[in-house]
């Protein structure tokens, strides 16, 4: 089902914003143009304290200041926002009629930077009341420009009321899913290993194997999480980055479900986290590629630490959308640095648990632009 139309846009006094504000609203000004951030608030990428200070102020000073530079989406983001116009004051303190100010009302708009408006095209073209899966594929070269313009509202992909709620999970069904796997598996490996029959190259020789101790356990866990550290930055570079040739329909289609959704509608919670299912077959080609590599019980152990890694970068990557980490902090940096990724740096920034590997291929986003704000 499409999400209500938003309210039309319509007057509004400098009382009303006040009045509004003092309810628990959250009104801005850019110029004579009123926003409700409300909805917004709690996802705000710097904090919801930052809106509500400004709560009834004009922002144009913080969308355009050296030290708070939004981006280009961060502006269109902005205008999903838009629900009237400030009645100007005249000079007698009196507000003026809305017929006065038309006219105004159309020189400010205009003389706005050009950024900040969301252009009609983008949004005509899909249809947001049927499924998108199908449609994508037709946007042919508009396609890669119009993912990276995100919106603030829900998608939908599959006509089919089941296959679009296994195309969909809440954060924690990831956790109850795959958590009780990873202990499963770990004391499988654990108990396995304590035997003392796991050798490593027994299939060479006997002179040159090595036997493989519970002890070896941990370490064993903590490579597969750095295993899997290196394949979320290959995944999300060469995977999920790939730009699909403007005249293939079924590549357009498939990278929209892995990931352009993603890009497209960055805070619908449904879809931040891998759903189990098709997860499933993901992680049981991993399961076949260490069971062949590697003893089963040393394979195993590298593959329950790689799926827990799975589970902390899922998990992380929600709370990076929907958290507020503390200012300062390192998490609160990998917060800044992702939303950069979706609104300013798409072609860089693909680490979300680390910085590591961004940094040995030099792929990581420009320090100055940690000073942007969305």
């Amino acid at each position: 089902m499409a999400p209500p139309p938003p309210p039309r846009p319509r007057p509004y006094t400098r009382v009303e914003v006040a009045q509004r504000c003092a309810q628990g609203r959250c009104l801005v000004l850019s110029g004579r143009r009123v926003y409700d951030l409300s909805p917004f608030v709690a996802l705000h990428p710097g904090g919801r304290q930052l809106l509500e200070d400004r709560a009834g102020t004009d922002v144009r000073a913080a969308l355009d200041g050296p030290l708070h530079r939004h981006s280009d989406n961060a502006r269109r983001w902005l205008e999903q926002y838009h629900v009237g116009s400030l009645d100007a004051p005249s000079e007698n303190g009196l507000e003026m009629s809305t017929s006065s100010n038309k006219h105004a009302e159309g020189t400010t708009t205009s003389a706005m930077d050009p950024r900040c408006s969301l252009a009609s095209t983008e949004t005509d073209l899909v249809d947001w009341s049927k499924p998108l899966l199908w449609q994508v594929g037709h946007l042919r070269e508009k396609y890669d420009e119009w993912i990276h313009q995100p919106v603030d509202r829900p998608i939908r992909l599959f006509h089919s009321e089941l296959v679009e709620s296994l195309s969909k999970t809440a954060w924690y069904m990831v956790l109850l899913v795959w958590i009780p796997v990873v202990l499963g598996i770990s004391w499988y490996s654990y108990t396995s290993l304590a035997q003392g029959e796991t050798c490593l190259f027994s299939s060479f020789t006997t002179a040159y194997s090595i036997r493989i101790h519970k002890y070896y356990f941990p370490v064993l866990f903590i490579q597969g999480m750095c295993v899997w550290s290196f394949l979320e930055y290959l995944i999300h570079r060469f995977i999920f980055h790939m730009k699909p040739p403007a005249s293939n329909y079924y590549l357009i289609t498939l990278h929209f479900i892995l990931h352009g959704q993603h890009h497209k509608s960055p805070f619908d919670d449904a879809r931040l986290a891998f759903p189990p299912v098709p997860a499933s077959l993901v992680i049981f080609f991993f399961y076949l590629v260490s069971k062949a590599l590697f003893p089963e019980a040393l394979g195993l152990s590298l593959f329950a630490g790689g799926l827990f890694g799975y589970v902390t970068y899922d998990m992380m990557h929600y709370y990076f959308h929907y958290g507020s980490p503390k200012p300062g902090t390192y998490l609160q940096r990998l917060k800044s640095y992702h939303v950069r990724h979706h609104f300013v740096h798409q072609k860089a920034g693909f680490g979300i648990t680390s910085l590591f590997w961004d940094r040995q291929f030099r792929t990581l986003i420009p320090e100055d632009t940690f000073q942007d704000e969305n």
